[in-house]
């Protein structure tokens, strides 16, 4: 049995002894038929006429013979002929493949399959490129996000440090404006307190037998408006006379001068440690 799949091989005297076969079938089938129609020919057999001048006269009682019946011709069966002897076919022989249609057929599906892949990588690059950018986009976001976010963290410093430096220049001017605000007070009470001094000391007077410049420390107590609630000495000079004397010239000077600023008269009121020297 020869494989389907099995090259095809030419047989030249196959071939020709096919066709000597098939010339001879039909020159016999010729012959035959030639034959068979010469054999059913057949020529037409003689006819005898006589001639008569007048028609004899017939007999009464002889009856006239039927005329003779003409021979039919006898008709010969044609003979068979004989049939054609079927041509003996040989089995056909593979056909080999169509090498044209089967590199056809490859080309196409390689083509197809190029394509596939072709399309395939380029969903594949198309994917990774969208992956790249997303992934570039992503990494730009998140630098924009930290540059966001380092700027706001500078501002936020700067400003911090503009309002520390605005607060140490309000604390520092604060500063300097209580200090100025303490030197006038300070300024201010000294003023009075040598005022008050001055007037109490023009009011006082002395003993005659007061030897160097001993001192003499009182506690007034004074109304807002300056004027003398009372006075008490602390520390007494060791001079009683001197002592009396200073005393009833705090109470001749009242109301003592004080000074308007409520802050500097605080100084003052509602006691006031005076100190008093003969020669100061």
């Amino acid at each position: 049995m020869i494989p389907a799949d099995a090259p095809f091989v030419s047989r030249p005297a196959s071939s020709f002894l096919a066709g000597v076969l098939a010339l001879g079938v039909h020159g016999v089938f010729l012959l035959l038929l030639v034959f068979g129609v010469s054999w059913q020919t057949q020529h037409p057999a003689p006819v005898m006429v006589d001639l008569w001048e007048a028609l004899p006269a017939e007999p009464a009682a002889t009856k006239r013979p039927p005329p003779p019946r003409r021979a039919e011709p006898v008709k010969r069966m044609a003979e068979p002929v004989p049939s054609r002897p079927p041509a003996v076919k040989e089995p056909p022989a593979p056909k080999a493949p169509d090498i044209a249609l089967e590199k056809k057929k490859t080309d196409t599906r390689r083509v197809a399959e190029e394509k596939r892949l072709a399309e395939a990588a380029r969903i594949e690059a198309e994917t990774a490129k969208t992956a790249h950018e997303k992934q570039l986009a992503d990494q730009k976001k998140r630098e924009l996000l930290r540059q966001m976010e380092a700027d706001a963290l500078s501002q936020r410093i700067a400003a911090e440090a503009a309002a520390s430096a605005d607060r140490a220049a309000r604390l520092a001017e604060a500063q300097a404006a209580a200090g100025r605000r303490q030197t006038e007070l300070a300024r201010a009470v000294g003023q009075y307190r040598d005022l008050i001094s001055a007037t109490v000391r023009g009011n006082t007077r002395l003993p005659d037998n007061l030897k160097g410049n001993p001192e003499v420390r009182c506690l007034v107590r004074l109304l807002p408006t300056g004027e003398v609630l009372s006075v008490r000495v602390t520390q007494p000079s060791g001079n009683a006379a001197y002592d009396e004397a200073v005393v009833r010239a705090i109470e001749l000077s009242s109301p003592l001068p004080l000074p308007a600023d409520r802050a500097a008269r605080a100084a003052f009121v509602p006691e006031l440690s005076f100190v008093h020297r003969p020669k100061e």
